[in-house]
């Protein structure tokens, strides 16, 4: 049966962590309501193209730009079966909104599915929903998933870690393990 889901976005999200899981959620025929503080159905967002090279961190080049297709003013969680939240550089700014916040804590207090991947973890720690679950993120956030009384899952970038109804991953490598175990949490079935 179809999902109705919650995508949280923002300026900078990570470009493939935004679109792949948009996609892929469409492709199995799950509806994918994106949204982002302050901005309306038709607007966009700036998406940054995050990348591996040899370096102590990541590079970042710019991404494409990502139509919003709901208005966050108008998000009721009570109507949504998930939530996905992307990472990049938006989690920095959308962990100080308090009504994101409130969407993460009535998702965990619901013990509806949530997939964050990167630096979402943000998110999730600002909500106060780590303590006591394990969760992977980008290893940079590995301090944030702690302080917030999380269990830090460092595994290999391209894994996925699921606790419960929460589904984590560290980076965009991981988008086959993720999206397959967050499509399990939710139920949803794909056949050949």
């Amino acid at each position: 049966m179809a999902k109705k889901l919650l995508m949280l976005v923002g300026d900078y999200a990570e470009d493939y962590e935004t679109m792949v899981p948009f996609q892929v959620l469409l492709t199995v025929g799950h509806t994918v309501h994106a949204v982002c503080p302050d901005k309306k159905a038709g607007d966009s967002i700036a998406t940054a193209i995050h990348d591996f090279e040899g370096a102590q961190t990541y590079s970042e080049k710019p991404g494409h730009r990502f139509a919003l297709n709901h208005d966050f003013d108008k998000v009721d969680p009570a109507e949504y079966d998930g939530l996905v939240i992307p990472g990049g550089r938006a989690p920095e700014y959308l962990r100080m909104n308090d009504k994101v916040l409130d969407i993460v804590r009535y998702f965990d207090d619901n013990r509806k599915p949530i997939a964050a991947v990167c630096h979402g973890a943000q998110i999730l720690a600002a909500a106060g929903i780590l303590k006591g679950k394990t969760c992977s993120a980008y290893p940079a956030c590995a301090a944030e998933v702690r302080l917030a009384g999380g269990t830090y899952a460092d595994i290999a970038i391209d894994q996925a870690h699921t606790d419960g109804h929460l589904v984590t991953a560290p980076a965009w490598p991981a988008h086959p393990a993720w999206m397959a175990q967050f499509l399990k949490v939710l139920g949803t079935k794909i056949e050949p």
